[in-house]
């Protein structure tokens, strides 16, 4: 389906969106096997990710139950930027979401930039869970033996193999992975209001109140490493842009969108920030560590038998479903740049399921140099990938607010017409999202270690950026003449 009658056929909670003249070739091919529960639990999966299971437990230890205002500070910012997205996805669906909206609004260069810092995000990521699910597959005693680069291997394979066949099969696949996290959570926080309720002891600890005043507080090392954990929360909603992408394949995505949208901000506040303060609540914050899913850490101390290995299996599950993700939306986003001429021409290719396995072979590619990482530094890989995954989506999300301003400047002068669907308070919402974004950078770089590291890296970033748009720009220009001569 192209882009010129999908924008025609797009409604917008009974608005009609203003036919757009971009034709995206990446558009067409696809199935539309995804249905409305697909997308629901892609939301939810989006929201619910790695850097809640894993990440949680070694910014805990470093911030403190301040953490819980990191989460819903970053959690009020993913929600603008997926609600801009929403906008743009009602104004005119598309495979190549964001990478589409660069290529109408910012042109080649912006669709170029764009596409490629999501792509870093993404493989980066893809190092980042396979190494998680390396670690919790060292929780079980058969596993603890074999080395962490070969458990990061086969994670990676399994979950290649799946993305592969066919989209039904990933929207399956991510549907119960969504499943289980939400059914762990809603368990994992019953149990901890129950805990808190009844005052039942964990490990010495009553839990309660008492347990933050008397071990410091909200902020017991002080407010600047809240700060300085921003970052990591900011990888912790990596996803919650997927939903934008999967909707170039279903049917009525102006039905599904909204709904889908509008529900991720409740579930962020419960799910997010309900838990952390539970995990405040229940143990002080120095029981927790980098080195194990908080979740599984409460699950040990409780002394429940075989409720570790269950929890340690569910953020396993994460690790995966993240992983799943990521192949998915890189293989659609490379596919629509591919056509246009700004990636490689075998990341546009598409196999008998419809699936774009040029693009997911080359994200699969790079956690192969994942695994080598995780020969090499097990024990620092998967901090070292989430600051340049932190990168990549705070390029990819300034990119999706970038969009949103310039669609919100064209409406302006007629020239398009915004759908009832909006993100509100434009265009300072977008202002406000981007100044945030700009202020995660500032504090990378004033933590220090890795992250100034990762931000020191940024003119690298900046040429590699540059060096390729030379290297492909004139392609890029052949292909659009030959576009408009057809």
């Amino acid at each position: 389906m192209s882009d010129r009658t999908t924008a025609a056929e797009t409604l917008a909670a009974g608005a009609p969106a203003k036919s757009s003249p971009h034709v995206d070739a990446g558009d067409a091919g696809y199935s539309k096997d995804l249905k409305s529960r697909h997308i629901n639990m892609i939301a939810i999966g989006g929201a619910i990710g790695t850097g809640l299971f894993l990440g949680a437990g070694g910014r805990m230890a470093g911030a403190g139950p301040s953490l819980a205002v990191a989460y819903a500070v970053c959690g009020v910012f993913a929600f603008f930027v997926v609600r801009a997205l929403g906008e743009l996805v009602l104004y005119r669906p598309s495979s190549g979401a964001f990478v589409s909206y660069a290529r109408e609004f910012m042109g080649e260069k912006g669709a170029f930039a764009a596409g490629w810092l999501y792509f870093l995000n993404w493989s980066t990521t893809a190092i980042a869970d396979i190494t998680a699910a390396a670690v919790y597959a060292h929780f079980w005693a058969m596993f603890s033996d074999i080395p962490q680069w070969i458990l990061a291997l086969i994670a990676l394979a399994v979950v290649l193999t799946a993305n592969l066949i066919s989209v039904k099969y990933f929207g399956e696949m991510e549907f119960w992975f969504a499943i289980v996290k939400v059914a762990a959570l809603v368990a994992f926080m019953l149990v901890g209001i129950y805990l808190v309720v009844t005052q039942t002891p964990v490990d010495g600890h009553t839990p309660g109140f008492s347990t933050i005043t008397d071990n410091g507080g909200i902020f017991p090392v002080g407010m600047l490493p809240m700060l300085l954990v921003i970052q990591g929360v900011v990888f912790a909603y990596a996803s919650v842009e997927l939903c934008g992408v999967a909707a170039g394949e279903t049917e009525n995505p102006e039905k599904i969108m909204p709904k889908a949208i509008n529900s991720i901000m409740w579930r962020v506040g419960l799910f997010y920030v309900g838990s952390v303060v539970l995990l405040a609540l229940i143990l002080p914050y120095t029981a927790y560590s980098g080195d194990q899913s908080p979740f599984v850490t409460v699950m040990e101390k409780l002394g429940i038998p075989g409720t570790a290995g269950v929890m340690n299996l569910v953020v396993l599950t994460a690790a995966l479903s993240s992983l799943n993700s990521g192949l998915y939306s890189t293989g659609r986003i490379l596919r629509s740049m591919a056509l246009s001429g700004s990636a490689p021409k075998f990341t546009g290719k598409m196999n008998k399921g419809q699936v774009p396995y040029g693009g997911i072979l080359l994200t699969a590619g790079f956690g192969v140099i994942g695994v080598g990482l995780n020969f090499l530094m097990p024990g620092e890989a998967f901090e070292i990938v989430l600051n340049f995954a932190s990168i990549g989506i705070l390029g990819t999300w300034g990119m999706i607010m970038l969009c949103s301003l310039l669609f919100w400047h064209r409406s302006q002068d007629g020239r398009v017409t915004r759908p009832s669907y909006r993100l509100p308070w434009a265009p300072y919402t977008q202002i406000v999202t981007l100044v945030f974004l700009a202020s995660v950078v500032v504090l990378m770089w004033w933590g220090g270690g890795v992250g100034r590291t990762t931000v020191m890296c940024l003119p690298l970033i900046a040429a590699a950026l540059v060096i390729g748009w030379f290297t492909v720009r004139r392609r890029v220009s052949e292909i659009a003449a030959e576009r408009q001569d057809a």
